[in-house]
């Protein structure tokens, strides 16, 4: 497992790369996105794939939008880099190789898998907890004074 934190937050890393994130970012990028991962690795074995995905993105959500508010930037920074251990890539691979090697019923199983995963993903997104709520959860980092 600690070999696979590892790989989650270098590969988390190295994609901040392509976004060209700020240099300062990258360990809480990499920390996003292995946490991303344990948490997925977890609960994989008693929810299921779709259900681990779900749960892992709510939590790299919510710790993008924890480290946003309390580093004053975007949360895209955080979240896009974050979540790229969680995209369902070899699952796409797998479905496309079945279908070319006209394994039917393999290429649909892969591909309702991978399908459920990425609705998974796109749920927690799309009903995700509103920035105020983590403006007041962070106590810790104090406003000026007006």
């Amino acid at each position: 497992m600690i070999a696979q934190f590892i790989a989650a937050f270098l590969g988390t890393i190295s994609f901040s790369l392509i976004f060209h994130v700020q240099k300062r970012y990258y360990p809480l990028c990499g920390m996003i996105g292995g946490i991303g991962w344990l948490v997925y690795l977890f609960t994989n074995s008693s929810v299921g794939a779709a259900g681990s995905s779900f749960v892992a993105a709510f939590v790299v959500t919510f710790l993008s939008r924890t480290f946003a508010i309390y580093k004053r930037c975007p949360v895209t920074i955080f979240l896009i880099s974050g979540i790229f251990p969680l995209v369902p890539g070899a699952g796409v691979y797998w479905t496309a190789h079945y279908l070319v090697t006209a394994q039917n019923q393999l290429c649909l199983e892969s591909g309702m898998t991978t399908i459920k995963i990425a609705f998974a993903i796109t749920l927690v997104f799309v009903f995700e907890l509103p920035q105020n709520f983590f403006r007041k959860l962070l106590f810790w980092k104090k406003q000026p004074i007006q």
